[in-house]
């Protein structure tokens, strides 16, 4: 694995990184390698691991939860929150 110790780096550093993986996710599901994909999700699941270890309770939107995502199907218009 490569790149610093998730938990060695500051809330921007990690948000940083974060940000980065977030973005090359998509290219690296399509045309990367096994071995880039692989690596790829392992550090993605560190980034996010710390992440979420740092911010337990970070707020749930509604909507990203199983019963919001029901409410959804049944005709709510997520663009205008109803």
């Amino acid at each position: 694995m490569t790149g610093v110790d998730p938990g060695r780096l500051d809330d921007q550093q990690l948000m940083k990184e974060l940000e980065t993986i977030h973005r090359t996710r998509h290219d690296t599901l399509l045309y990367g390698s096994n071995d880039a994909l692989r690596a790829h999700n392992g550090r993605m699941a560190q980034l996010e691991g710390e992440w979420l270890r740092r911010n337990p309770r970070r707020p749930v939107a509604a909507g990203r939860t199983r019963e919001g995502a029901r409410e959804r199907g049944c005709g709510e218009d997520t663009t205008t929150g109803g």
